[in-house]
């Protein structure tokens, strides 16, 4: 595992919690409870290891809003009963463009929830003296409830600063098993299985399409896209060349990603592919990405990739269920590889705190614990995972989230995070999306797409 490092700094609890801290145990009075019987069903025996806290407020900052919001600040509150600490919750959809101008202005959150490691990067190059590195506690919990490659995202220039909060698997084919168990077919295990799988449908089922696909997302439109373009990339050129390509260590048309868009291509682009229930080829451009997959249930089309939190997008009348007796049901499997390996293509969001009081650390080491993990899961319906291999799978609600977050915590996969938002602005949320939406929807050339994003590359 790479080697991560505390910060020291000169305020009491530097690297860590501190034994003070670590000794001290839950206070019975107002709400900073020693056990279940002052706080309703929260046994604080697992947080007594954050102290007496009564009196403390830690603030978050956060792009998480209404209604997911709520859901966040319910799985603060065993932390809040049993240490007595508050935490003034703020979420706000300018989050990315207002963060920077609180550090700039000098005025930072205690802890702020940053979506991409790319952002991590810049505010830690941008405001070294602003961003805490991690203290030891969570760098404990880091290297034990976490893969590898969750903990390097975290991590800058070999100092671990930031921690994942929530997760997400972006590698899943949708597909229908009523429809599959009625037409014969099986779930492909490897890439030349699912175009084997492709062709049949698409003989066996001239009246409607192997696959559906939408791309439109009014100023992010494009970005389903990019997701296919990096998955392709990790199962053909694999992890080593994705992360030169992400790191512009090789130019963003090096001929290995000229051919993985070959390859999205060959779906994508043919007319005998998709755009079942929809349209043509252009129609993807078009298609509003969270209603791509409707056709499915209907019979018009039996494949659709996207990511786990997609199936939040499904109808009141559709299950999501593995059993093929299910009418109208949906799941997803795994996108498959072309070799041996087994690459994961997923997102999340990363814990970074600016300040180094011993609350701010306690709530932060709180937040990468199973703890929080499994209260999160209690107060959440689908559509939420954790890359924590404490939680407790039997929490999560969804038989997808449950999938998910077993792919999250196999160390046989090898995880990689969205490209797109490792990369500079000008180029994973502008470039990237439009040249994609273009390549689709004008017909644009797969080496001129990717020249044109070459070209946007900061230079």
């Amino acid at each position: 595992m790479t080697s991560i490092r505390a910060r020291r700094t000169s305020a009491a609890v530097a690297g860590g919690l501190g034994l003070a801290l670590a000794l001290a145990a839950c206070s019975g009075d107002n709400g900073g409870g020693g056990g279940g019987d002052e706080t309703g069903s929260t046994d604080c025996a697992a947080y007594e290891q954050y102290g007496d806290l009564k009196g403390k407020t830690i603030s978050v900052y956060t792009s998480i809003v209404e209604p997911e919001a709520k859901q966040q600040t319910d799985s603060y509150k065993p932390f809040e009963e049993c240490t007595g600490a508050k935490i003034a919750y703020e979420g706000s959809r300018e989050f990315e463009a207002q963060l920077p101008v609180r550090l700039q202005a000098g005025n930072p959150p205690d802890i702020a929830y940053v979506p991409q490691p790319g952002f991590l990067k810049s505010l830690v190059a941008d405001y070294p003296d602003s961003v805490v590195a991690a203290p030891q506690a969570v760098i404990d919990n880091a290297n034990k409830y976490y893969t590898e490659g969750w903990v390097n995202y975290g991590t800058v220039d070999g100092t671990l600063y930031a921690t994942p909060l929530g997760a997400n698997v972006k590698s899943f084919v949708w597909y229908s098993p009523k429809a599959f168990a009625d037409n014969g077919y099986t779930v492909p295990t490897t890439w030349d299985d699912l175009i084997t799988l492709t062709d049949k449908i698409a003989t066996d089922h001239p009246e409607a399409k192997p696959w559906c696909a939408g791309i439109e997302s009014g100023d992010a439109t494009g970005w389903p896209a990019t997701d296919w373009l990096e998955d392709v990339v990790l199962r053909e050129a694999g992890a080593d060349v994705y992360d030169q390509w992400v790191n512009h260590e090789i130019p963003f048309n090096d001929p290995k990603i000229v051919a993985s868009l070959g390859t999205v291509g060959s779906i994508l682009k043919n007319d005998k592919y998709v755009n079942g229930g929809i349209g043509d080829v252009k129609s993807i451009a078009t298609q509003a990405w969270n209603e791509a997959g409707n056709p499915i249930p209907d019979g018009l089309c039996y494949l659709h990739r996207a990511a786990n939190f997609y199936q939040a997008n499904w109808g009141d009348d559709v299950t999501v269920s593995e059993d093929p007796s299910v009418d109208r049901g949906v799941y997803a499997f795994y996108l498959p590889s072309k070799g041996s390996d087994k690459p994961l293509l997923g997102g999340g969001e990363f814990v970074t705190a600016f300040s180094d009081r011993p609350e701010v650390q306690a709530f932060q080491a709180y937040l990468s614990s199973p703890e929080w993990a499994n209260a999160k899961a209690k107060v959440t319906g689908q559509g939420w995972i954790s890359a924590n291999n404490g939680l407790d799978k039997g929490l999560l609600q969804s038989p997808i989230d449950q999938l998910s977050f077993d792919l999250l915590t196999d160390e046989s996969y090898t995880f990689r995070f969205d490209g797109s938002d490792q990369m500079p602005g000008a180029v994973g949320a502008n470039a990237f999306w439009k040249q994609m939406t273009a390549w689709i929807g004008e017909n644009q050339s797969d080496q001129a797409t990717l020249d044109n994003i070459e070209a946007a590359w900061p230079s």
